[in-house]
């Protein structure tokens, strides 16, 4: 059947309006940790507790793999099958104008967090990558491994299922070969985009991603289901995206510290967004090693401004007396002690880590899934409290907490710093290289989804007081150390 006119801006129309939808539903391949809902009468701790305190993170053997090859599975590979029809995607976006990653073929035509995939019956397809939660443009280059904090989860890009249908209704009827190939893709979309909403851009919701497609799929086969066959409750709790170049030290994945085992298995489970069943993630698996080694490979970026020598000195020896327990050390004497800190120390916001304990439903399906299997398997093991991260690049890692509620380093050594609601220009961010973060404005109300609101459950900015012992001129010591990590 040929296109009309009437077809075509139809066409048109609804791609524009569903690319917001694909960019909502992508989990970055890092990120799983199967979270789900806390049905809880309070979000802060209590005092600490008489027996708690950080507990170390053993570690687990991981693959090897080709670092170059990883890179290129990343950013050429179809670890995700599923997709727009490349034509389609090209009369909604056009060609893309900077080609950051120089890759070539169509690549070179879309975004860098986009991979042009061929489907089984020879469409292409373009698919989401892992650089859309894995990547940010800042400074005018992209820089693979920084989490994406423009990213844009909130109600406002919410494509509701009439829209939806009417796109495929078009494919079907206009582009019946397309359509087949597009099919999986728009069914996990009907099924997930309507849950995917967080309350405010720039978190992340690929928690809430993974629960959900854990909902729609066995475990053992991956087969699809229409009808979850897991009960998904409606909160949505948000995350900020942990840089990749942290991950060398760590023993242990996501905030939570809860993903054990094979790093590699818990990289790879975006693939459940399309994949018909385990074989193809066997495929996916052969390769994933060397995507682990690319990770590995990262380094942050460094502080491109000058640096008070005098001052930084200063403040490293503060760093490693109020901070090096639980962050570890830097330079000569490299050392991250993998520490998990409980609730009752650490006191933020505890909806992400709880809700692992109200909602087990999503850590059994993991724990007796394929990635549980074989001869490098990955397992969940929750835990009240979240990891203390890795410092290196932090400079560059704002916004802070792992909610992403704190704008700026100064806040976190200072919570009386830390604003109630507070927005930030997406559409020109700029960088406050001097207290290290987005360059924000205070609001008195949070009445849009720009304005962070911190009074919202799971978005609580309180928790991390260590720095509030600090006098102002330590913490500015502090901070002017943090720039050489």
């Amino acid at each position: 059947m040929r296109l009309t006119a009437t077809d075509f801006s139809l066409n048109l129309y609804l791609l524009k309006t569903s690319m917001p939808l694909m960019k909502s539903m992508i989990v970055g391949l890092g990120v799983v940790a199967f979270a789900a809902v806390i049905l809880s009468s309070s979000t802060k701790s209590s005092g600490p507790g008489k027996d708690e305190k950080p507990e170390p993170i053993p570690p687990s053997v991981q693959r090897t793999g080709n670092a170059a090859q990883g890179y290129a599975y990343l950013t050429t590979g179809d670890y995700v099958k599923g997709g727009i029809p490349y034509s389609f995607f090209k009369m909604a976006m056009g060609k893309e104008r900077k080609n950051y990653l120089q890759r070539d073929g169509l690549n070179a035509n879309v975004s860098y967090d986009y991979t042009v995939v061929k489907a089984t019956n020879g469409e292409n397809l373009v698919a989401p990558n892992c650089m859309q939660c894995h990547a940010q443009v800042f400074n005018d280059s992209v820089y693979i491994g920084m989490g994406n904090t423009f990213i844009d989860f909130s109600n406002g890009q919410k494509l509701d299922l009439k829209q939806l249908n009417t796109l495929e209704r078009i494919l079907k009827t206009t582009a019946p070969k397309k359509y087949r190939a597009a099919l999986p893709f728009i069914t996990v979309a009907k099924a997930i985009g309507p849950k995917l909403i967080t309350e405010v851009r720039g978190v992340n919701a690929a928690d809430r991603l993974a629960a959900v497609l854990a909902a729609h799929r066995n475990p053992e086969t991956f087969e699809w289901s229409d009808e979850p066959l897991l009960d998904v409750p409606d909160e949505v709790y948000p995350t900020d995206v942990p840089a990749w170049w942290l991950l060398k030290k760590k023993n242990a994945m996501f905030y939570t510290g809860f993903g054990r085992g094979d790093f590699g298995r818990f990289l790879m489970a975006s693939n459940l967004l399309t994949v018909n069943d385990t074989s193809e993630s066997r495929e996916v698996d052969s390769k994933i090693n060397d995507v682990l080694a690319y990770i590995y490979s990262i380094q942050p970026p460094k502080y491109p401004g000058n640096v008070d020598a005098n001052l930084a000195a200063k403040g490293k020896g503060l760093f490693i007396d109020y901070c090096s327990k639980c962050h570890g050390t830097y330079g000569d004497d490299d050392a991250y002690p993998n520490l998990l800190i409980p609730e009752s120390i650490i006191k933020t916001d505890s909806m992400l880590f709880k809700s692992n304990y109200q909602n087990p439903q999503f850590v059994t399906w993991f724990n007796n899934s394929w990635f549980s299997k074989g001869d490098h398997p990955a397992k969940l093991q929750p835990y009240n409290g979240y990891i203390a991260p890795p410092l290196d690049g932090v400079w560059a890692t704002a916004p802070y907490l792992h909610n992403g509620s704190v704008p700026t380093i100064e806040g976190v050594l200072n919570s009386k710093a830390r604003p109630k609601y507070w927005s930030r220009n997406f559409d020109d961010p700029q960088y406050d290289y001097q207290n290290l973060g987005w360059q924000y404005k205070t609001e008195t109300k949070a009445d849009n989804t720009v304005t962070y609101n911190t009074t919202l459950k799971g978005y609580g900015n309180y928790g991390h007081y260590f720095g509030d012992k600090l006098t102002e001129e330590e913490r500015r010591a502090v901070v002017e150390y943090l720039k050489t990590l």
